[in-house]
């Protein structure tokens, strides 16, 4: 892995991280009555999304266990709905995918000296 990918695994770890700790504690309702909550959950899956599609495809093909295209597909449906976010499936996704993410995540960054 080049070291521009150990750099966006890092972004994708940390946003993914993020979008974790700002949901802990918290239940979906809140996301319809904390604007500021859904918009920066969003904007982390955003970021990750954006990260995910800047890495090399040497490198997705390497790490076999994130899925790739799913995780851009997100991040095209976010940047690209305005006002029409989905924030159950943004709920759905942090509180579903985003810690199996962080894992594989965490487990690739080891894996090349990157953790």
């Amino acid at each position: 892995m080049n070291s521009d990918d150990a750099i966006r695994l890092r972004h994708m770890l940390d946003a993914a991280r993020e979008a974790v700790a700002f949901a802990q504690g918290r239940i979906r309702a809140d996301l319809r009555i904390d604007r500021q909550l859904a918009l920066a959950l969003v904007k982390d899956i955003e970021i990750v999304g954006e990260a995910a599609g800047a890495v090399t495809d040497s490198t997705r093909v390497e790490l076999t266990d994130i899925p790739w295209q799913e995780i851009i597909a997100m991040r095209n449906r976010l940047i690209h709905a305005y006002f029409d976010v989905n924030l159950d499936l943004v709920w759905q996704t942090i509180q579903q995918d985003l810690p199996s993410l962080i894992a594989s995540l965490e487990q690739a960054l080891r894996r090349f000296g990157d953790a």
